[in-house]
């Protein structure tokens, strides 16, 4: 019965040691993944499957810690995913802003347009309303 106490007791001590060092806003982080990761199954009756959102969610969260605090987390994925993630939702996001708000072909500047018009009306046309200057001279 002893031994049985005495583990969970141990594992506490050496958990609570590891925390100690840790900032409040890195403690906040953890336990907000941990939180979301088992979130994940319990809304899911089949295989727990994560979702684009849950994702976002992570990555977002998650892409601050360095790399050797990523590996102390119990994830349900690789910590290289989760940067791999982060990295996809940048992309994502900065080809959303970055494409052009107006479809199609842009305006002509006035100007051009006035000249593009002049200077078809100067072209010399024939009878069937083709240009009669031979192309190339």
């Amino acid at each position: 019965m002893l031994p049985r106490l005495l583990y969970p007791a141990l594992t506490s001590v050496f958990t609570l040691t590891l925390l100690i060092p840790m900032s409040d806003s890195d403690k906040n982080v953890e336990i907000l993944a941990l939180r979301h990761q088992l979130a994940i199954p319990q809304r899911q009756t089949d295989k727990p499957r994560v979702t684009t959102p849950d994702r976002a969610f992570l990555a977002a969260l998650l892409h601050r810690l360095s790399r050797p605090r990523l590996r102390q987390l119990h994830l349900i994925v690789s910590p290289d995913t989760i940067l791999r993630w982060h990295r996809d939702l940048l992309r994502r996001h900065h080809a959303k802003h970055s494409r052009s708000k107006r479809a199609g072909r842009p305006p002509t500047v006035r100007s051009i347009q006035t000249l593009v018009l002049r200077l078809a009306g100067k072209t010399p046309t024939g009878a069937t309303g083709e240009s009669t200057v031979s192309w190339p001279p």
